[in-house]
């Protein structure tokens, strides 16, 4: 059985790659734009923690001009990852289900 991407085979969580944005979409290709929307970057400076994972690693591939990758510990990751689920309030619906 394959593992969830974000973990390792023995439950441990892998640590992640912070990706900031560096240069501008504009005079880019909309697959550009769209590849950086989709590694969740909207403006200069901004920055987003995600999973190390192969389908991470294409997006940054496609657009390396605009962005730099630096690692991020796993508390970084899991920071990231609870900020996502609130913002989607998926939390507040699990706590109403209780």
């Amino acid at each position: 059985m394959a593992a969830k991407a974000g973990t390792q085979t023995n439950g441990e969580v892998e640590a992640g790659l912070r990706v900031t944005q560096v240069r501008s979409g504009i005079g880019t290709t909309p697959k550009h734009r769209g590849t950086l929307r989709a590694l969740g970057l909207r403006r200069i400076g901004q920055s987003n923690v995600l999973p190390d994972v192969r389908d991470v690693r294409g997006m940054i591939a496609r657009v390396p001009h605009l962005v730099t990758v630096v690692p991020a510990s796993a508390a970084d990751l899991d920071a990231a990852r609870h900020a996502r689920v609130r913002r989607s309030g998926n939390a507040l619906d699990e706590q109403r289900r209780s």
